[in-house]
């Protein structure tokens, strides 16, 4: 019979197959010096924490050297978000399989390639409902994201591919009563699809984005479900036919000088039309203080963007970073050097 794996634990688990739509993956041994690689991967891989969010302490990997200091940074910050989930694991009665897991996992997962994915829904009585799939965009040359965009660009019939795996996924790992985000990525060049991780929750980073388009934030598919109320979200009866969620980034570390005010930033709301900022950090705060961060930049404003189609939601973002006057002073440059 074929098999499934568990993803935390890294054991076999005697189930039917319903996709081989993954990558190759493993668990690393950070108790070990040095971890060894799992068996099984080839390099390029990605090496991040089984429990983390906004990609904190996730690396992309060329060789064993970066490998070896990868796992040394996480084996350094893994407990930030482990440890207090490991509270969680010890009041409930967990299967077999994840016994003596923890909280503290660190994966392996070879490198994918295409264009990134995220399908969100919900289970109800067992029935599994997508709503929405999304494109992530990341910086040129970059694996950081610039923007996530709604509704997916991708051709109808890889959707369709999309939502019959989640369907299947979300089925055969018995999950209910909750909503869910599953990220892919999609080869065009190959039609690939390949599943990358299951969010057990909608993402909040698309609440405004579906708004925008369809009328009510995600939010209120798990208020739905924990009111026991109806969860269906309404379709594209929002204000704008498109939407995105821009990721503002610098790539370098530095000082804030100067960030828009209150009056500033209600200022840029008024003149443009379908945007919402939200600036990170203070005058004055040096980039790497910054918690939350991924591996490669720092996020310095969020810009939510609502238009007609893709170019209109660019021209809206180009409009709010000329207009935020946020200055940051590089190291070597400025007061703050």
């Amino acid at each position: 019979m074929p098999c499934a794996f568990s993803m935390i634990s890294g054991r076999r688990v005697e189930q039917e197959k319903v996709t081989d739509a993954l990558p190759r993956f493993g668990r690393v041994d950070l108790t070990a010096d040095p971890p060894p690689v799992p068996e099984g991967l080839r390099f390029p891989m990605w090496l991040k924490p089984a429990l983390s969010y906004s990609s904190e302490l996730a690396f992309g990997v060329e060789d064993e050297e970066e490998f070896r200091k990868a796992a040394a940074e996480i084996r350094d910050g893994i407990a930030r978000v482990g440890r207090p989930f490991e509270h969680v694991l010890d009041r409930v009665d967990l299967p077999p399989e994840m016994d003596g897991v923890g909280g503290q996992v660190c994966l392996a997962e070879e490198s994918l390639t295409g264009i990134q994915v995220a399908v969100e829904g919900y289970v109800h009585q067992g029935e599994v409902t997508v709503y929405g799939t999304l494109d992530s965009i990341d910086y040129p040359g970059s694996p950081c994201f610039l923007r996530h965009q709604y509704p997916s660009a991708l051709p109808p019939d890889v959707v369709a591919r999309l939502h019959d795996v989640t369907r299947r996924v979300m089925t055969r790992i018995g999950f209910d009563s909750a909503t869910f985000s599953v990220e892919y990525f999609y080869d065009p060049g190959t039609q690939q699809v390949s599943l990358l991780e299951i969010n057990p929750r909608h993402s909040q980073s698309h609440a405004e984005l579906f708004q925008y388009v369809d009328g009510v934030p995600n939010h209120h598919c798990m208020i739905a479900l924990a009111l026991g109320t109806d969860p269906a979200m309404p379709h594209r009866q929002g204000e704008y036919a498109m939407a995105a969620k821009w990721y503002y980034r610098w790539f370098t570390d530095g000082a804030v000088r100067a960030v828009p005010s209150p009056e500033d930033i209600a200022r840029i709301e008024r003149e443009i039309p379908g945007v919402r900022v939200h600036v990170i950090p203070e005058a004055g705060q040096r980039l790497s203080g910054l918690s939350q961060q991924d591996s490669y930049s720092y996020e310095v404003a969020h810009i939510f963007t609502g238009g007609d189609d893709e170019e209109d939601l660019r021209r809206k973002f180009d409009r709010c970073v000329a207009a935020l006057g946020l200055a940051i002073d590089e190291p070597g440059e400025g007061p703050h050097a």
